[in-house]
């Protein structure tokens, strides 16, 4: 049998190169949006790595979109039909081809020029307000609308790239703002309370608290709150802290909240006193009067003071002039004379406990 085999060539002219490959940056990430009263404040992650997974990211700027109307608006809508409401600048490659894996072992970031310009760096969170117009809100009654936003990564050449998530705010009335706050504090606690806005029923008002902070303020509340109140567990005595309070209203998912409230300030001084110390107790020996007690519990404890006097113990004055930091004391008293003991504790802020539990005791 004789096989023949067939060598196929092909013939033709040579076609012209191909293009390099166009490097797309991901898109921008984490886009959140809050509504204040009527400023909508937007912050999302810049690109810092291309579609590829190589770096630096080919993007220039990061373009936002706005669009008012319907939730269920596709994102071709919004961009076609929408308002670019911010373009934010972005440091970009000089050569958007000259990139590097960080899952190639064999490549570094130190092998291609870093990202110039004088917009924000890549990977750097980005914020961006917008002022909604008097007219933005839905009438009383009417049917609620939306505003949705969108972000886009713009390579270095101009063109539209990935498209971040969508996030939306609702067009209605904001609730009013608390019409003030007031902070005290325990040794464990600042209480934040203020006045109960009135709801719009049927919607329901809660509330959020802030930490006032720069350059922007701290959520405190990881949820709103219903109650008029607010605990915060974060004691460090000397801080001096700043809170205001936004009432918060939510519509199908979507929240707006208000103006803040004047804010509430509190220095934190530890003015509370240790509890007094327990289990006093004496022996007697020649010449000696042993004292022991229990050990205090308190986190800022310093020492302690004993106090003793002639019984009855009508007057009852410090022994040594310094802080005991044991618990035990020895006592060296003249034989056969009868003595009153009393402990305090005292804390790193100098603030003194009662007297614990009287005891007496003769020496031997």
């Amino acid at each position: 049998m004789i096989v023949l085999v067939l060598i196929m060539t092909a013939c033709g002219k040579k076609g012209p190169p191909l293009p390099p490959l166009v490097k797309l940056p991901v898109a921008p990430a984490d886009l959140t949006v809050a509504r204040r009263a009527d400023t909508v404040d937007l912050q999302f992650t810049v690109p810092n790595a291309n579609t590829d997974n190589t770096r630096p990211a080919n993007v220039s700027r990061v373009d936002v979109y706005a669009f008012t109307g319907p939730a269920a608006v596709s994102d071709a809508d919004v961009l076609a039909q929408g308002t670019r409401v911010a373009s934010v600048p972005v440091k970009g490659p000089r050569n958007p081809n000259a990139t590097f894996d960080p899952g190639d072992p064999d490549q570094s970031e130190a092998d291609v020029d870093p990202p110039e310009g004088d917009g924000l760096d890549q990977g750097a969170v980005a914020r961006v307000q917008e002022r909604l117009m008097p007219d933005a809100a839905a009438a009383p009654g009417a049917a609620p609308s939306v505003r949705t936003y969108l972000g886009v990564s713009i390579t270095t050449r101009g063109r539209q790239a990935a498209r971040s998530r969508r996030a939306a705010v609702p067009l209605v009335p904001p609730p009013g703002a608390p019409a003030r706050a007031e902070a005290a504090y325990t040794e464990t606690a600042v209480t934040v309370s203020w006045p109960a806005v009135p709801p719009n029923p049927p919607i329901a008002v809660a509330y959020n608290v802030y930490e006032a902070t720069e350059p922007t303020p701290t959520l405190l509340t990881p949820k709103p709150v219903a109650d008029a109140q607010y605990q915060d567990p974060r004691m460090t005595w000397g801080a001096t802290r700043c809170y205001h309070v936004r009432s918060v209203e939510t519509v199908e998912g979507l929240s707006v909240e208000s103006e803040s409230s004047p804010p509430a300030c509190v220095t934190l001084a530890d003015r509370f006193p240790p509890a007094a110390p327990k289990g006093l107790q004496a022996v007697a020996t020649e010449g000696i009067i042993n004292l022991i007690w229990d050990a205090s519990t308190e986190a800022d404890l310093d020492g302690y003071i004993l106090l003793r006097g002639p019984a009855p113990g009508d007057e009852l004055i410090p022994i040594g002039g310094e802080l005991i930091h044991e618990t035990a004391y020895q006592d060296r008293v003249p034989p056969g004379q009868r003595f009153v003991y009393a402990l305090q504790a005292v804390d790193r802020f100098g603030n003194l406990s009662p007297f614990s539990a009287r005891i007496e005791e003769t020496a031997r």
